[in-house]
């Protein structure tokens, strides 16, 4: 168990794939059930017990600023990369505002319903600071409602996270919400590099573990995925992904 005080969105990147909804706005913008997606993460964030919130920004990044400014989550910062730096890059750059413990990182376009028990605490609960330098929210595929091509990771029975060989198939998609240890950014350069990089030294380690969400999660990469986000969320369908 650890506290979990400090956590990061990442809200920087420029949602291609949801275009043309994303021409003049942020993705993590959108609005799922009336609220933008960053106003849900934020939610979730702040009522785990989160204090120090950074969110970083790229694409349209006043009007993500100004989203930020707009919520009542406590020690907002908000940091506008002028190059993109994507995941890895934007993670290591806010490590000043992180801490020194292990912190939360949630993507700007996660969106899920937490089961008995909020994920970011079964998270905090389950991150062992002697074992793990990364815990990966894991969904399962089977209760995924969009394109899942092979999974991403695969799991021993003690949780330990490992990458796919050839032909491998695993039942699991990453939900984008991770707790991560700022130990696992040393030596990484400069400038923008992929969060997978540092999984994949977890990973030689034997140190990247993945739990498994019991709630609902969805997948939003499309227009498409939205509006059917939105339909399965008004019309109260989620136990048909149960």
């Amino acid at each position: 168990m650890i506290p979990l005080t400090h956590a990061m969105v990442l809200a920087a990147g420029l949602g291609t794939r949801m275009r043309p909804l994303t021409d003049e706005t942020p993705k993590p913008l959108l609005p799922l059930e009336g609220r933008s997606l960053l106003h849900h993460a934020l939610d979730r964030l702040r009522d785990a017990g989160v204090r120090h919130h950074v969110i970083n920004a790229h694409w349209f990044a006043d009007q993500v600023a100004a989203a930020v400014a707009a919520h009542d989550a406590p020690g907002r910062v908000v940091l506008r990369e002028e190059t993109l730096l994507e995941t890895g890059g934007g993670v290591r750059a806010a490590l000043p505002h992180l801490g020194q413990d292990p912190f939360a990182v949630v993507n700007g376009d996660a969106f899920w319903l937490d089961g008995p028990t909020p994920a970011l605490q079964r998270l905090a609960a389950a991150f062992d600071p002697a074992r793990m330098d990364a815990l990966l929210l894991l969904v399962r595929t089977s209760q995924v409602d969009g394109e899942v091509g092979r999974g991403d990771f695969l799991l021993d029975p003690h949780g330990r996270a490992r990458r796919l060989k050839e032909r491998e198939i695993s039942p699991y998609l990453f939900g984008g919400v991770q707790v991560l240890a700022p130990g696992l950014f040393e030596g990484t350069p400069e400038g923008p590099f992929s969060l997978n990089l540092v999984y994949d030294r977890a990973i030689a380690a034997g140190r990247l573990y993945g739990l498994v969400h019991d709630g609902a999660w969805f997948h939003l990469s499309t227009p498409r995925d939205l509006d059917r986000a939105e339909t399965m969320l008004r019309a109260g369908m989620l136990t048909a992904l149960f």
